[in-house]
Formats: C-alpha cells, sequence, structure tokens
C-alpha cells in the first residue's frame, strides 16, 4: 500500500521548475546555459523596501503576525487597489499570503467540493490545473488561440460554462503568452458572466504594470462593478517590485464570506506572513512607482528584440504581446525534422528537450501550459543573455533538415 496520498497522483511537478533544475544541472558541469525559463524578473528590490523590512527588524517587530496580514499592510493595499484599479476594499474584505500561489490554494480549498468544474483560458500557468486538482475540482480548458490572439472569446466562454461551474480563473496579461485583455474585450468576458450569476471570478492580476505600447490594464471588478461581489482579486508583490523571494501576495473580494472561507483556510495552512517581509511590502506598494514604468520600457525594449528576432529565423512564429515577461513561439514548421545531433523532433517537447541538451538553452515546452506546439520563452533577463539566447535558437533551428 502506497504511503503517498491519492490526492497527489495527478498533480504534476512544474515544467518550468523542471527546466531551471535542467539548467542548473548542466551548469554544474561547467556548461554555460542560457537560461530563458524562468519567470522572475531580473533586477534588484527596491532600496527602500529592504530597508523598510531592516527596519523592522532592528525595531523589533519581529514576533507572530496577524494571519491575514497587518492592519498597516492591509492600509497599503486598499489604497494600491484604490490608486491602480479605481477598486474599493477596506481592511476586512483583504488577506494576505505567502504568495499569490498560496492565494489560489487557499481560494480552491475554501470552495471546491469534488466535482466542481473551474474553467481555465488556456494556454495558462502550469500550476492552476494542479492546484484545482488537489483541491478536488476539475479544470476545464477553454482554447485561446493564437489567431484570437491568445486571447478568451466571450462565445468560446459561454460555451464552457455548465451547472457544476463554480469558478472562471482569469490571467491577463498572460503566463505563457503574455496576451492581455483590451476593456471591450474584458467588458465582453464580464456580459457573459453576469449571465452566470453562480459562478466566482478569480482574477490573477500580478503582471498588472507589466503591460506594453500604451497598452492600458483593466481588471474585471473595475470593468463591471456589477461583479463585484463575485469576484477575487488577486495579486502581489513578486513580479512588479521583483521581490519573488520575499513571498507575499494578496487578495481582496467584495464578498466577506468568501473572504471568511479563504481567512479559514489561511489560518490553516499559514502562521501569517513574516512581520519583516510585511514592513517591506508596505514600503513597496506605499513608495515611489515610478520604477514600474522605468523597468516596463525595458522589458518592452526586451520583448522587442526577442520577438524580431525569433520572427527571423525559419521555422519559428512569434506572436507579439501585450504584456508579462514572456513570448510563446509557434514550432509547428520544424515538426518532423531532425536536429544536427540526430534527435527527431515530433513535438514541442522534442524541440525544448534537444535544444537544452544541444545548445544549452533552456525554454518550457507549450504542452506543459496546455497548448502545442509552442514554447515559453521568458525575457525577465539580460540583453546580453537574449542575444546568446536567440542565437543559440537560430543556430539549432538553422542546423535541422
Amino acid at each position: 500500500m502506497s504511503s503517498i496520498a491519492d490526492r497527489l497522483k495527478n498533480v504534476s511537478i512544474s515544467a518550468s521548475a523542471a527546466m531551471t533544475q535542467r539548467a542548473r544541472e548542466l551548469a554544474a558541469k561547467g556548461i554555460k546555459v542560457v537560461s530563458l525559463s524562468s519567470g522572475e524578473p531580473d533586477f534588484a528590490t527596491p532600496v527602500h523596501a529592504i530597508e523598510a523590512a531592516h527596519a523592522a527588524a532592528l525595531g523589533g517587530d519581529t514576533k507572530y503576525p496577524p494571519m491575514d496580514g497587518t492592519l498597516a499592510l492591509k492600509t497599503a493595499i486598499s489604497r494600491k487597489f484604490k490608486r491602480d484599479n479605481n477598486l474599493d476594499y477596506d481592511a476586512s474584505q483583504i488577506i494576505v499570503s505567502g504568495g499569490g500561489k498560496q492565494v489560489i490554494f487557499n481560494a480552491m480549498l475554501a470552495t471546491c467540493n469534488p466535482g466542481d468544474e473551474i474553467v481555465i483560458p488556456t494556454p495558462s500557468w502550469v500550476s492552476y490545473a494542479d492546484i484545482v486538482k488537489f483541491a478536488g475540482g476539475v479544470p476545464v480548458a477553454v482554447p485561446c488561440f493564437e489567431k484570437s490572439g491568445f486571447k478568451l472569446r466571450a462565445e468560446d466562454l459561454e460555451a464552457a460554462i455548465t451547472p457544476r461551474t463554480k469558478w472562471l480563473l482569469l490571467n491577463f496579461p498572460n503566463n505563457p503568452t503574455g496576451a492581455a485583455c483590451s476593456r471591450a474585450e474584458m467588458a465582453a468576458i464580464a456580459e457573459v458572466m453576469l449571465r452566470h450569476p453562480n459562478v466566482w471570478i478569480l482574477t490573477d492580476d500580478i503582471y498588472e504594470h507589466l503591460v506594453y505600447d500604451d497598452f492600458e490594464f483593466c481588471t474585471i471588478a473595475e470593468v463591471e462593478p456589477r461583479l463585484h461581489e463575485r469576484v477575487l482579486t488577486m495579486n502581489g508583490v513578486s513580479k512588479a517590485y521583483a521581490m519573488t523571494g520575499w513571498r507575499l501576495g494578496f487578495c481582496a473580494s467584495g464578498s466577506k464570506e468568501l473572504i471568511g472561507a479563504i481567512s479559514n483556510v489561511n489560518g490553516q495552512n499559514s502562521g501569517g506572513i513574516s512581520t519583516v517581509v510585511q514592513a517591506a511590502a508596505i514600503a513597496a506598494l506605499n513608495g515611489p512607482q515610478d520604477l514600474l514604468k522605468e523597468r516596463a520600457a525595458i522589458y518592452q525594449e526586451r520583448r522587442d528584440f526577442v520577438v524580431d528576432r525569433l520572427s527571423g529565423i525559419d521555422g519559428l512564429r512569434c506572436h507579439k504581446p501585450e504584456g508579462a515577461f514572456y513570448v510563446y513561439p509557434n514550432m509547428a514548421s520544424l515538426i518532423g525534422k531532425t536536429t544536427k545531433g540526430g534527435r527527431k523532433i515530433g513535438s514541442d517537447v522534442d524541440f525544448v528537450m534537444a535544444l537544452v541538451d544541444e545548445h544549452h538553452v533552456a525554454t518550457v515546452q507549450g504542452a506543459a501550459y496546455g497548448m502545442s506546439p509552442y514554447f515559453r520563452i521568458s525575457y525577465a533577463t539580460s540583453m546580453e543573455m537574449l542575444r546568446e539566447g536567440c542565437a543559440r535558437i537560430a543556430q539549432f533551428c538553422d542546423e535541422m533538415r
């Protein structure tokens, strides 16, 4: 008899984490690997956030924290929602957790019964479906095709909703495609959801500040205030403020019943977030915001370089995304070819594994995100690494026969 719980049978290891680990293994052998697999900003945490954490520790703010976040942090989050999204939440409607992933995990555990369906526009972040399965729910993938800009179409959403649907899970700007919804596109999604009053909506807005070409971010509770009671708006400090290792996410909802249920789960699987981390997050949210646009401008320059470079490679087609820091090239034309090292390319999985083994560039297969034949590249790294990585990808593709 296995000692491992049945709930883990259908939960897989993150493909992006696995590829990052593969890159580390090669690097440990002395091989120079260009890692384009990790969605982690290469910028430093803002100095004022670090200083705030240091001051909190020196000042003795090192005791057990409130389970759902300090009042000072909740107040900063409330201001952030009003400033950036024109959403009104008070402290009782906000929960702080150990990263955005824990927010999603807690929400699913708090609401899902066996067989409940969660609609997930796909391609989607690798963890969404696994978290849903862990909670006993059933992920329902709704394909968002390249010809539609990898965006969720209202008619496809309508067709996916059934009497068993519990949640719609939105993530725009999107991981892995970088697609973002305009206000009109989000309004069309909201119109569908108004017709289904028993379905909750979770919006993962972690890439909110990473949009380009004067694109204006919007979130569904802002676009359609009539959904305010049914939306769980999630965000954090990891991507925008380059604070991935600090592990702090937060969420808010107009439904105190939902917030109460999530808080109950939060209290059972966490002792609250480190007080010094909360102090750093307060400083980030309340401090100067100019760095957000400055860094977005750098990401845009990187995006433009990568899209242009990949689009010039025979066998690849690269859609230009509106946000996040990923591109999602189509490699369908390379299926059936053989690499210089003698490996037959039958899928995007074959492609990324041959690429890392033969030319030492780490990317992630589109199959991990629910749509093939694509692969994901993160441009959250230096231009030097991007130039080297794209050059190696070009050589890898050019050598195929």
